[in-house]
């Protein structure tokens, strides 16, 4: 159970049977009564969000999250397929489970897969993932004057920009929590 006094942004709790995140906390102590701790609530399944204030001594129970490695397999068509490398046991998830990452998402990479009870409800991808570039407009030679970034698009069909030298087939490492280039991988 967490008490109002310990609630903060990100923390995951449990409110008539679903998994919730504070994505927004305030403290405000009135001149007189108690405490009021306003918080803004997203639902990690649905993902809607409402505000709801509490008092000093309320409490909230403590989401029963659970995280798995899971290696990403295939799409077949609508649900992605992730398999337990422990137990060989698989699940298909929706492109609404696992979010934006999905334009990162790579056959064979090995993500953490959020479980509420028996049922997953969302997925990190590792840090980093290597990615090849399938299409690169040509770079001008002498271009140099000013820092220049131009897009390309990679195996799984995300855009990202990069330093206007990198070209087609090559490897990139990409940020996956900031979906920014980070460096060219030789391979």
């Amino acid at each position: 159970m967490f008490e109002a006094g310990e609630f903060k942004k990100g923390i995951k709790v449990e409110i008539d049977g679903a998994p919730y995140m504070i994505v927004q906390f305030e403290f405000v102590k009135p001149g007189k009564g108690q405490a009021l701790y306003k918080c803004k609530l997203k639902n990690m399944i649905t993902g809607t969000q409402f505000e709801r204030t509490y008092r000093s001594g309320d409490k909230l129970k403590k989401a029963s999250l659970d995280e798995r490695e899971m290696e990403y397999l295939y799409y077949d068509g609508s649900n992605y397929c992730f398999m337990n490398n422990a137990s060989y046991e698989q699940e298909f998830l929706t492109k609404e489970q696992i979010g934006e990452n999905v334009d990162l998402l790579k056959e064979n990479t090995v993500c953490s897969v959020l479980y509420f009870g028996t049922m997953p409800i969302g997925v990190t991808l590792p840090n980093f993932v290597i990615l090849r570039v399938i299409k690169a407009d040509p770079w001008a030679k002498g271009d140099t004057a000013t820092n220049n970034m131009k897009p390309v698009v990679v195996e799984t069909g995300f855009e990202v920009f990069v330093p206007p030298f990198i070209e087609e087939g090559e490897l990139l490492k990409i940020d996956t929590r900031t979906r920014a280039y980070s460096e060219r991988v030789k391979g």
